[in-house]
């Protein structure tokens, strides 16, 4: 939906935003390709103009809802200025297909696919006009890094609910394993970190609100609470010993989810290098 609020004309915004909005419609957005994923400026789809529009070709992967997408907002590399631009593409459309990625060992939930586009033709109404260049997609992106860095703490927080009820209720040497030091420590760790990082995204989403938010303190707090939710779920996992691996105690599925989202909308080390960048002024991430 942001694209579309932020980057389409409002004729684009009546057709599209109060139908998925209302769920009526489900969309996906389209970014990384098997080739380019931390490295989007490599964007290999591309879009031609054509008379009565635009010819879309290329591939993308890893995609969010792609299964089952009515709407798909494409950003592919224009060939007559370079320049990156979203598309709207819809279900159904020619040479459209969007089969499922399947055997994920996370997120199984989420429907994910790849994006296949064969001379996709579209109308000039399909363009998002208000946005050109990979701030676009980025801008995008900024919001949904914002999110995560929250989602990542209700994750972690939820280990340590369910793994202090265990430690809890679970005897061993005729004592309650809540009643060691080392579990004590690893369930003090992890309330630390889900604190911490709370409160920073609080202020952060209240520098948002005032305008005064800085693409790099997002990056700062998706970085931070993704790699801290990942460590210290790790971490208490090993309170549930054996039964960690059993799915009735959600711990190890937090595990395996933790892991994708310290990855996507930026990896735990592009963030990395983001912020050196944004500490010495020096690029580390590119030629």
């Amino acid at each position: 939906m942001h694209p579309i609020y932020a980057y389409g004309t409002q004729a684009q915004k009546d057709k599209y935003l109060p139908l998925l909005a209302k769920g009526k419609l489900i969309g996906c957005f389209g970014l990384t390709e098997p080739n380019h994923g931390s490295d989007p400026a490599g964007m290999e789809t591309t879009a031609t103009e054509v008379d009565g529009g635009f010819v879309i070709n290329g591939s993308k992967t890893w995609i969010s809802n792609a299964p089952v997408a009515d709407v798909f907002i494409i950003w592919a590399r224009c060939k007559w200025d370079n320049k990156v631009r979203g598309f709207i593409l819809e279900k159904g459309a020619k040479g459209l297909s969007a089969p499922a990625i399947k055997h994920k060992l996370a997120l199984r939930c989420s429907l994910t696919g790849s994006i296949f586009m064969d001379n996709v033709q579209v109308s000039h109404d399909a363009l998002l006009p208000h946005g050109q260049g990979l701030g676009a997609p980025f801008g995008c992106l900024n919001n949904a890094r914002f999110g995560i860095a929250w989602g990542t703490m209700g994750a972690l927080e939820d280990c340590v609910h369910r793994t202090r009820e265990y430690a809890l209720e679970r005897q061993q040497f005729k004592r309650p394993l809540a009643s060691f030091q080392l579990v004590q420590k690893k369930l003090v760790d992890a309330q630390t970190e889900v604190t911490l990082g709370l409160l920073a995204c609080l202020q952060v989403g209240r520098l948002k609100d005032e305008g005064k938010v800085a693409p790099e303190m997002i990056s700062l707090i998706k970085r931070n609470n993704c790699g801290k939710a990942l460590e210290h779920a790790r971490r208490v996992l090993d309170i549930l010993g054996g039964n960690a691996c059993s799915d009735e105690y959600h711990v190890g599925r937090h595990v395996a989810n933790l892991q994708v989202v310290n990855t996507y909308e930026g990896t735990y080390d592009i963030h990395t290098l983001i912020l050196g960048k944004a500490i010495t002024g020096i690029q580390a991430f590119a030629n």
